[in-house]
């Protein structure tokens, strides 16, 4: 999470952006990779090996993030201990996972963004014309295309290889591309969603991980130490805390 690997994103939104933008049948040739005209369908779909890698990707995501919700909760809800993981590593990987894969994602853009998705097409069989990843005046009218849900969370991934020590940093960072990847081929795949719905939602996920990163860890003005972080959660539930003790001594 320096600032090469913030130069390298952009450029890489740049080179997608205008590509796409100015040759958007290239999202529909990409998507016929994974069509059959035969059947009229997109048949890795229905692979039950191919669905259940497809959820495992979610439960790795989520189950990684887990334990960070668990110690913030545990520590709003008993203040007088420890949390159970560093403060900062906490707030920053469900914060980061629940921007990228929630809010910028399922109540932003894919639900303001009428973009169809591939399977809705009439390229592949579907009722609604095509539209390019810039324009959001497409015939959807909720959980559209534009970008994918899942792919941010798989790319999101990034966020603990952030973490990890220094000398597998490099590693973790790989293994996490690879992840976001294999998740989004997928989803294009299944007919979800264009190569531009995947890219943008791995580029969305790297930039909300590299801020959070930044305004935590790095820039001075906003860094903060795990026992700031930490006081600031037993602060917020001491009130509750001491009210509940009152209710279990008046009872």
């Amino acid at each position: 999470m320096n600032r090469t690997g913030l130069v390298i994103a952009l450029g890489i939104s740049l080179v997608i952006g205008l590509l796409f933008g100015i040759f958007p049948e290239l999202d529909l040739k990409l998507a016929a990779l994974f069509y059959d005209s035969a059947s009229t369908s997109f048949p890795l779909k229905q692979n039950e090996l191919a669905e259940f890698a497809r959820d495992a990707a979610m439960w790795i995501a989520w189950a990684l993030a887990l334990p960070s919700l668990i110690a913030i909760v545990a520590k709003v809800l008993r203040p007088d201990r420890p949390m159970l993981v560093p403060g900062r590593a906490a707030v920053f990987l469900l914060v980061t996972i629940l921007l990228s894969a929630v809010v910028l994602t399922n109540l932003t853009f894919k639900s303001y963004w009428g973009r169809p998705r591939p399977v809705m097409v009439t390229e592949f069989n579907g009722p609604w014309q095509f539209v390019p990843w810039w324009d959001p005046r497409g015939e959807c009218g909720r959980n559209c295309s534009f970008f994918s849900g899942e792919g941010a969370t798989a790319f999101w991934a990034y966020a603990p290889a952030a973490l990890t020590p220094p000398t597998w940093r490099p590693l973790a960072y790989a293994a996490a591309t690879l992840f976001g990847v294999a998740t989004s081929v997928l989803r294009m795949a299944f007919g979800g969603h264009f190569f531009t719905d995947v890219a943008a939602a791995g580029l969305v996920s790297f930039f909300v991980i590299w801020l959070a990163y930044a305004w935590l860890y790095r820039w001075p003005s906003t860094r903060r130490s795990d026992a700031q972080i930490e006081a600031a959660l037993a602060r917020w539930g001491w009130p509750g805390y001491r009210l509940l003790q009152r209710w279990r001594e008046a009872g």
